[in-house]
C-alpha cells in the first residue's frame, strides 16, 4: 500500500510540475483588482482571439483631429492584436507612425465599444503599458454617453480616466508621471462646465503595465492608479455627481450608459504640441500602446 500511494503522489507531483512548466505568463487569466466590496464581473475583453472581437469594438476612420487640433489620422491598419514583447502578454495594441496619410504626417488608432458594450455605473478599468509620450503622444482610456449619435458632445458627457502627454508634463519634464483625470459635460459647445486634475504617481507609468480604474455610482465618480497593487489607495480623481439645480448640474449628465474608448493621439491642445515639427515621441517603427485587458464590474 505505501508504494502505490507514494507511487501516485509522485505521478500528482509531475503532473502539477508539467502543468506549471508548460504555462507562461499569457495563459494566465488576469484579474485586475478583482470582484470585492459587491463588485462583479459583468464583461470583459481580454484580447485574446487572434483578431479584434468587433462585436466589441468600433475602429475609427477619420482625420479630424478629435476637436482637439490632433496631428494624425486614425486608421483601422493601426489597431492589431499581438505579444507585448518583454511580457508575452496578449493585447490590444494600437500604433502612432509618422507617415503621410489623408494630409497628416501621423497614423495612429482609436476604437470604441459605442452602440455594443455600455453601462451606467460601476468599476470600469484597464491594464495598459503606455509608449513614451515625450513629446507629443496622447494616449487615453475614456467613456463618453451612448446617446452621442443623438445629443452630441458635450451633452452626451465625458469621462477621462486616464490621459498622459499633457503640456504641464511636458515643461516640468515629468511626462512619465504626470497624467490625468477628467470629466467634461453641459448644453452646449458654448457651455461646457469641465473639471480636471492633473496627479503625479511616485513612479514612472510609461515602464510597465499599470492598473486604471473608475469606480462610479449614483454619487461620484472616483479613479484610481494600481488598485490591484494597492487595494487602499485613495483616488487621484474624485467628482461629485448628484447636482441636478441647473442645466450645468453635473447630475443631468452622469446617470446613464456610457461606451468606453482608447485611442493614441498624437499632438492637440492636451499636449501644447500642434505642428508636426513638435512632435519627437515617434521613433521610426512606431510607438505602441499595450492595453492587456478592459473589465466592467458592477453590483
Amino acid at each position: 500500500m505505501k508504494l502505490i500511494k507514494y507511487n501516485i503522489l509522485v505521478l500528482m507531483g509531475m503532473l502539477f510540475f508539467a502543468s506549471c512548466s508548460s504555462s507562461n505568463k499569457s495563459d494566465v487569466i488576469p484579474d485586475g483588482s478583482g470582484e470585492n466590496q459587491g463588485y462583479k464581473l459583468v464583461w470583459q475583453d481580454l484580447f485574446t482571439d487572434p483578431t479584434l472581437n468587433e462585436e466589441n469594438w468600433n475602429i475609427e476612420v477619420n482625420g479630424n483631429g478629435g476637436g482637439n487640433l490632433e496631428l494624425q489620422y486614425y486608421r483601422r491598419e493601426n489597431i492589431s492584436i499581438g505579444k507585448e514583447p518583454s511580457s508575452e502578454k496578449n493585447c490590444l495594441i494600437i500604433t502612432a507612425k509618422e507617415e503621410s496619410f489623408g494630409g497628416k504626417s501621423f497614423t495612429s488608432g482609436r476604437l470604441t465599444t459605442k452602440g455594443k458594450q455600455y453601462f451606467k455605473y460601476g468599476k470600469i478599468e484597464a491594464s495598459i503599458k503606455l509608449p513614451k509620450t515625450k513629446n507629443g503622444l496622447w494616449p487615453a482610456f475614456w467613456m463618453m454617453g451612448n446617446d452621442y449619435d443623438q445629443v452630441g458632445w458635450p451633452k452626451c458627457g465625458e469621462i477621462d480616466i486616464l490621459e498622459m502627454g499633457h503640456a504641464n508634463g511636458i515643461s516640468a519634464n515629468t511626462q512619465e508621471t504626470l497624467f490625468n483625470g477628467a470629466c467634461h459635460w453641459g448644453p452646449t459647445w458654448q457651455n461646457n462646465p469641465s473639471y480636471a486634475y492633473n496627479a503625479t504617481a511616485p513612479y514612472s507609468l510609461q515602464d510597465d503595465f499599470h492598473l486604471y480604474t473608475m469606480i462610479w455610482d449614483d454619487q461620484a465618480v472616483k479613479m484610481y492608479v494600481d488598485l490591484d497593487k494597492n487595494p487602499n489607495a485613495d483616488p487621484y480623481f474624485y467628482m461629485g455627481i448628484s447636482s441636478k439645480t441647473n442645466d450645468k448640474s453635473p447630475g443631468l449628465y452622469f446617470h446613464k450608459d456610457f461606451f468606453i474608448l482608447l485611442n493614441l493621439a498624437v499632438g492637440g491642445r492636451f499636449t501644447g504640441i500642434l505642428s508636426s515639427n513638435g512632435i519627437t515621441a515617434v521613433p521610426e517603427g512606431g510607438a505602441n500602446m499595450y492595453v492587456d485587458y478592459v473589465k466592467v464590474y458592477q453590483k
